[in-house]
């Protein structure tokens, strides 16, 4: 038991002295140290990974690509509900044109507000508070505690920490020469450091080459890593936990409170039982940009719904299916140790009566795409 708790400290010690610096949100209140145990009602976390080149070794391309603080290269708006009974997580277009609020800057003083941007140009304008107040008006949630920067030298990292992930490349393959020369056949590949990396930033190798088409793909690998989490049991397992909570205190700057190793133990032990039936991976719903056919727009009338569903605790269901860069015809039937689903990711309605407890679901409309961890698609490869 001594030898137990002295691993345990110097692990503890070991993960603090090499985690990244955290950031301070706008309204953030002062950290406390949270009770032991899983997280106590629902949450909303903001995930952003930054296209910059700075520190990555250079194999991502030079600093002229992107240096800095960089570009939002994804968001991630992940919601958890207070019964934990379910989770949706919503993917922001990085070329999507929105109003950008007045951002504080580093050492004091503020942006001017934007009235029509690119929203992946967020993080370079006010680093992550301002990537926060800024998806917290496009959607109207406006409680976003935690948050996190991710390198891409962390989707290396926390690949290798989890052995890799499998995931099914369909269609013709996958050969990107713009993503560091992605070559992949049709098939079953676990994917893991480097070449996770490379496959999560792949535009032209998927679907029709646009960045919505990226975030279908990204679908397909957020996923299988959510399957591949819980089927390995890597939340059961110290071994994998001490590798993911390492590779994430290294390689992602986390917001002041979620930088707290006992409130991350907390988010884990709150979503490691959700039914993978019961989680969402959504693309934010747009249209085409009058001004510029290469940029989109909120389609508000869809992502109203969306976000009231979110605001309510209600259960979805996906009516809009996977996207254009997945394969979705090509889906596997979940474990038939599975609940039956709440949200179906094709055709009509759950046919299942809710509880009295339970609100009712909501059919999400058909410009919403999407899928839930329990599906099983494959990436659609162009060659």
């Amino acid at each position: 038991m001594v030898s137990t708790v002295l691993v345990g400290a110097y692990a503890v010690f070991d993960l603090a002295k090499g985690a990244n610096k955290s950031v301070h949100l706008v309204g953030e209140s002062k950290q406390q140290i949270p009770d032991i145990g899983a997280l106590k009602g629902g949450v909303n976390i903001l995930v952003t990974a930054t296209d910059t080149r700075s520190g990555q070794g250079g194999v991502y391309g030079p600093l002229t690509d992107s240096s800095g603080e960089g570009n939002n290269d994804t968001t991630l708006l992940l919601h958890l509900a207070q019964d934990h009974s379910n989770m949706t997580v919503v993917s922001f277009p990085r070329d999507l044109m929105i109003h950008i609020p007045s951002c504080p800057i580093p050492g004091g003083g503020s942006t001017y507000a934007q009235s029509k941007q690119q929203i992946n140009t967020t993080l370079a304008t006010g680093g992550l508070p301002c990537t926060v107040l800024t998806i917290q008006d496009l959607t109207g949630i406006k409680s976003i505690p935690f948050a996190g920067v991710l390198k891409f030298n962390g989707v290396v990292a926390m690949s290798n920490a989890i052995g890799g992930v499998p995931v099914c490349i369909g269609g013709k393959g996958i050969d990107d020469p713009a993503s560091d020369n992605l070559h992949l056949a049709p098939g079953i590949h676990t994917l893991q450091g480097q070449q996770a990396a490379n496959f999560l930033r792949t535009r032209e190798g998927v679907g029709d080459g646009s960045d919505l088409g990226r975030i279908s793909n990204q679908m397909v690998f957020f996923s299988a890593l959510l399957r591949t989490i819980r089927s390995s049991g890597t939340l059961t397992n110290p071994a994998k936990v001490w590798g993911l909570a390492k590779a994430a205190t290294q390689n992602v700057f986390l917001s002041d409170q979620l930088s707290n190793l006992t409130t991350m133990y907390q988010i884990a032990m709150a979503v490691k039982d959700i039914n993978m039936n019961n989680v969402a991976f959504l693309q934010y719903p747009s249209l085409e940009d009058p001004d510029n056919p290469n940029r989109v727009v909120p389609d508000t009338a869809a992502a109203s719904v969306l976000f009231e569903a979110i605001a309510k605790d209600q259960p979805i269901a996906i009516t809009g299916g996977t996207g254009a860069g997945d394969q979705g015809s090509i889906v596997k039937t979940p474990s038939p140790t599975s609940t039956p689903s709440s949200m179906p990711t094709s055709g009509k309605t759950s046919t299942s009566k809710p509880s009295s407890s339970q609100p009712p679901t909501v059919q999400l409309p058909d410009s919403i795409h999407g899928q839930t961890a329990a599906t099983e698609t494959c990436a659609s490869g162009t060659g």
